[in-house]
């Protein structure tokens, strides 16, 4: 009876606390034992196959697969297999892949990448980087842009043309908007007459008598039609703005802004003109690129 009691006692590590707090003594599972033998032969193997101590200056280069593969510069590299190295070979393999979809795109017009999902696909992951790190500062991540600085290439209003083509020209050349002062040339009540009318265009409402008088104006003495038409809609060939629809890419109207709020916005831009270029951007990229960022500022949403 007293050899089945010892067998059935539990062992402690001897140590004591408050008079009957003890700590078992209980061996640790075997499963688990043998994992944690497993995980230490594990290393070992490790140790050897690969990168993993410093040994002075440098570091022990394991045994495992070399890596070649070739730089962006073009030199070709063949070292111990590293991260950095499966990185850089990554790399290449994606290289080559870009460049097969490109030299697809190259000879490809835009009709024939707009039908074409894999490609149409490609060249907005391709040129969505391209706008980010070239267009992104002005027009914004996603082509808004800022009123009265720059335009909005998200709406259907395009100063100088929103065609696959027209979107080209204006990335490859650049452009230069320019409307002349009218400080000089109208008084304070012929500005109130001239914005009168050009809310009118777009269907504000409006002083009938104020409007009549800013139409001849318009049509008249100020030469406003000159550029924006007779009809107020504006010239692609100048780059000036359609006056008929209700998206102001100068004026720094908004909803919610009160007539004479609305009024006073396009006075200040008679006032003191306009003057704005965006840069050629020929020099940059390359025809290539300004093809792809067309074909992406096009399927922004304002495309026509």
């Amino acid at each position: 009876m007293s050899n089945e009691k010892s067998k059935q006692t539990v062992q402690t590590t001897g140590h004591s606390w408050d008079g009957d707090l003890q700590e078992f003594n209980n061996p640790l599972p075997t499963w688990w034992l043998w994992g944690f033998y497993a995980t230490v032969v594990f290393a070992v193997v490790y140790w050897f196959l690969y990168p993993a101590w410093p040994v002075g200056t440098s570091f022990t280069k394991g045994i495992g697969n070399q890596i070649e593969y070739t730089t962006k510069e073009g030199k070709v590299v063949k070292t111990h297999w590293n991260t950095r190295a499966l990185y850089e070979e990554e790399m290449q393999v994606a290289r080559e892949q870009q460049a097969t979809y490109l030299a697809k795109l190259k000879d490809a017009s835009f009709e024939e990448i707009l039908n074409d999902p894999q490609k149409r696909g490609f060249a907005l992951s391709f040129a969505k980087v391209l706008f980010a790190d070239n267009c992104a500062a002005c027009h914004q991540a996603g082509g808004a842009g800022i009123v009265g600085k720059y335009p909005n290439l998200a709406d259907d209003s395009w100063l100088w043309g929103g065609t696959f083509q027209q979107i080209d020209t204006t990335i490859t050349e650049g452009r230069h908007g320019n409307m002349p002062s009218f400080a000089g040339r109208l008084t304070p009540a012929q500005m109130d007459e001239v914005s009168e009318f050009v809310l009118s265009l777009s269907g504000q409402a409006v002083d009938v008598a104020k409007v009549k008088l800013g139409d001849k104006l318009f049509h008249g003495e100020a030469g406003c039609f000159a550029c924006h038409t007779n009809a107020g809609t504006g010239n692609i060939m100048m780059g000036s703005a359609n006056l008929t629809d209700q998206i102001w890419t100068i004026a720094q109207i908004h909803p919610g802004m009160t007539h004479d709020q609305k009024q006073q916005a396009i006075i200040q831009v008679i006032t003191h003109g306009v003057s704005r270029t965006m840069p050629t951007w020929k020099h940059r990229l390359t025809p290539l690129q300004i093809k792809m960022l067309a074909f992406y500022v096009h399927e922004l949403g304002g495309g026509k």
